[in-house]
């Protein structure tokens, strides 16, 4: 019997006191083709045995990346995790232990925690980062709001080539916090130009949001855009959804970026359709103390032994919760420290190595797909994964590839649903999943298709 305390009274007496005169009120901003207006059509009770089968059914629907080619993307990776990791997250006390409300009796959380955040500072050419976010979308939206307070502006500028995920989840907050946002149309036709970036800019500007790889691939210079942003007293906030490029790419930080936030699916971390992720988050040291999240700190204990403490803790459900930076009131634990197991294996050169072994596939597949008929490359710059504009409608041809059991690619149409002129541009991704059979079956395919 499900428990519900709450009298009708009790519930007019709450609505009353936020200005609501129904619960219905609550919803206002949710678009209304999206509120159901009958119960969903499922039936009342069918037993255990029986839903196991009809999800079973769903299930083989599916075509999985791990039983087919893919070159899947944008914003989502599929790369090697060694069995290593999850043997170590199984353990009964990673995968029993919780949020540290007493943080001095979970020393081995707090220790990973410390390690998690010296990985993402040293990743990211930062001084500081956090002991993880929910995913890299929140991430981005929490750098938008921690750069409105540390500079007192409430305008930020969002690059042509974020992730329009990223963007709606931004918008989101901003719509909450009167936030404007400024945000150029996307070109994957041509270079990415700072110009077009730092013409925005203005003394109203709290920061500029630059993604790099961005959205469609291309590898974007900050030192001219961080320039532009500091000399007018904003912040630069550096995204990228794919960490393991930071093994050969320069670190943002190193480029000017005083925030960086990001996706670290990429790092012990399986797909799984779309979560549990691992957002990112570092910063300067100077300000530490917007910075969303908690952060583990290392310390000694009245007998002079290494201890962990929790540093820095400004979250909405502690006892100064008016103070609080974010209202993300936990964090990925398991998933960042399936990132901390599988950074450690790696290693400094492991990541390195991993790195330009994604690239030079990324370089072989370009090639080979740029000498096909009907086919184009649109980078100039990549990492592992770059834009091609095919002869045909890109839904259509990878919905032919999926027909012969490969996961061709993203449709550009399907992050940007009103860009009519993005109907033949195809998102292509590869990792050092993808073998030379791969690339072989991809380009006959496409071949075949067009």
């Amino acid at each position: 019997m499900r428990y519900l305390p709450h009298t009708p009274e009790d519930r007019q007496a709450m609505l009353k006191s936020i200005g609501a005169k129904a619960v219905e009120d609550m919803y206002c901003d949710v678009p209304s083709q999206a509120l159901l207006e009958n119960p969903v059509d499922l039936p009342s009770y069918i037993g255990e045995m029986e839903v196991e089968k009809t999800f079973t059914d769903f299930a083989t629907k599916n075509l999985a990346p791990s039983c087919a080619p893919t070159f899947l993307g944008a914003g989502a990776y599929r790369h090697h995790v060694p069995s290593t990791v999850d043997y170590m997250v199984q353990r009964g006390e990673f995968l029993t232990a919780y949020t540290p409300y007493q943080p001095e009796v979970s020393q081995g959380t707090l220790q990973y925690l410390y390690e998690f955040q010296t990985q993402v500072a040293l990743m990211t050419g930062m001084e500081v980062s956090n002991a993880s976010m929910y995913d890299g979308a929140t991430s981005t939206a929490e750098a938008v709001m921690m750069a409105c307070r540390a500079t007192r502006k409430n305008r930020a500028v969002l690059a042509g080539g974020l992730h329009p995920h990223y963007f709606d989840v931004t918008a989101t907050s901003a719509h909450s916090l009167d936030i404007e946002l400024v945000h150029p149309d996307s070109d994957p036709t041509r270079p990415a130009e700072p110009a077009s970036v730092n013409d925005l800019i203005d003394d109203k500007t709290a920061c500029v949001v630059v993604q790099t790889p961005d959205v469609f691939g291309r590898i974007i210079d900050l030192r001219p855009i961080a320039e532009a942003a500091h000399a007018k007293g904003a912040l630069l906030v550096a995204v990228t959804t794919e960490i393991i490029s930071l093994g050969l790419l320069e670190a943002p930080g190193n480029q000017g970026a005083d925030i960086v936030a990001a996706e670290g699916q990429s790092i012990g971390n399986a797909l799984s359709y779309g979560g549990p992720y691992v957002g990112l988050f570092a910063t300067r040291s100077k300000l530490v103390r917007q910075m969303p999240g908690r952060v583990a700190g290392e310390t000694t204990d009245v007998e002079g032994e290494r201890g962990w403490v929790l540093t820095l803790s400004t979250r909405e459900q502690h006892i100064r919760r008016e103070k609080a930076t974010s209202n993300i009131c936990t964090n990925s634990g398991l998933c960042a420290l399936a990132f901390t197991i599988h950074a450690s294996l790696l290693g400094e050169e492991g990541l390195s190595r991993l790195a330009r072994l994604n690239h030079a596939n990324a370089c072989k597949l370009a090639d080979q797909l740029d000498a096909l008929d009907g086919v184009e490359v649109m980078n100039d710059s990549f990492f592992n994964e770059f834009t091609v504009k095919l002869s045909k409608p890109a839904e259509e041809v990878v919905e032919a590839l999926a027909d012969k059991h490969i996961l061709g690619g993203v449709p550009l149409t399907r992050l940007f649903p009103t860009r009519d002129d993005f109907a033949n541009l195809m998102l292509i991704a590869i990792t050092e999943t993808n073998s030379d059979t791969d690339i072989d079956a991809l380009v006959a395919g496409l071949k075949e298709v067009l």
